[in-house]
């Protein structure tokens, strides 16, 4: 039983855990994302290459993509964020122009290739398919490439090397708990009255 406490407790905070954060990010983005994209293709900015369909996906998306890095790096991968931000937003910027370009190459195909060339097919295509594909192959790379844990410029890289140094350091006998605090001392071997 304990063993399976521990797995569900590693599943937690190892995956589950983030996975409802990015969510969370993930769908304020995906209303960034799906408005903006239905305004530009309904003229509402006027018309010009931004309200064609692949124009309109190419500014929404970029719209939600500073979003969603805002959000996932101070909310969802904030233990992981990096101290050289640039670098950070960067990756993040390559791992979204994939999704992005999952989401057109569906939009492409069903657009131009398959001939379904009104808005409620664009946003199946766009919005529904290419999201959910984009989605996965998005989560996937930024918790394991962009915010991973083997990243040396990390926070919680910089927290492993804090920990370890106050490990060092303490006393004989006082040892640190998992938070990286002073622990209570134990009453084993102390003298009784």
């Amino acid at each position: 039983m304990r063993r399976i406490r521990q797995l569900a407790e590693r599943a937690w905070h190892g995956i589950v855990l983030y996975a409802l954060k990015f969510g969370v990010v993930g769908l304020i983005g995906f209303a960034i994302d799906t408005g903006l994209f239905n305004l530009l293709r309904l003229g509402v900015f006027g018309e010009g290459w931004w309200s064609t369909a692949l124009g309109a996906k190419v500014l929404s998306t970029s719209v939600a993509i500073v979003f969603n890095w805002i959000g996932n790096r101070y909310w969802t991968f904030r233990e992981h964020r990096r101290k050289n931000f640039v670098l950070e937003l960067l990756e993040y910027v390559v791992v979204a122009v994939g999704g992005l370009l999952i989401s057109l190459l569906c939009l492409w195909v069903s657009h131009h290739l398959l001939g379904f060339d009104n808005i409620i097919a664009d946003n199946i295509s766009a919005n529904v398919i290419g999201l959910v594909l984009g989605t996965i192959f998005r989560f996937l790379l930024y918790r394991y490439w962009v915010y991973g844990m083997h990243r040396s410029d990390g926070l919680s890289a910089r927290a492993r090397v804090e920990e370890g140094q106050r490990s060092l350091f303490e006393e004989p006998g006082h040892p640190i708990d998992g938070a990286g605090n002073p622990a209570p001392a134990s009453d084993k071997g102390a003298a009784r009255p």
